[in-house]
């Protein structure tokens, strides 16, 4: 098992609006595409409260890549992305990052 961490630095004040898209689209299209989350998380304390941070689970990077690229590529996520952004860009930055756990890691 090999986890993505993917850190989105919203546009200021934009946060709530990236919130509402993964509870009412995003993770919708996910599950049709077999995607598993392993959580998502907010900033408390750090650089910016403007920050959502969550981490996907693969079974390798060749899942990782079909599926990821058949959820970019669907009319339905284009379209929730496009409507969600009626009122402007809502992501001003995006960091990924493939990890793999250690031995002795309590996530494998």
């Amino acid at each position: 098992m090999i986890y993505e961490m993917r850190v989105y630095r919203c546009v200021p004040g934009r946060l709530p609006a990236l919130l509402k898209r993964f509870e009412t689209a995003t993770l919708k299209l996910w599950e049709k595409h077999g995607i598993r989350q392993a959580g998502f998380f907010t900033t408390l304390i750090g650089e910016s409260n403007q920050e959502l941070t969550y981490f996907l689970a693969w079974e390798s990077l060749a899942e990782r890549e079909t599926k990821w690229g058949k959820f970019m590529t669907d009319p339905d996520w284009m379209k929730a992305r496009a409507e969600s952004e009626a009122d402007g860009q809502i992501v001003g930055n995006i960091v990924s990052q493939i990890l793999t756990p250690t031995a002795f890691s309590a996530v494998k």
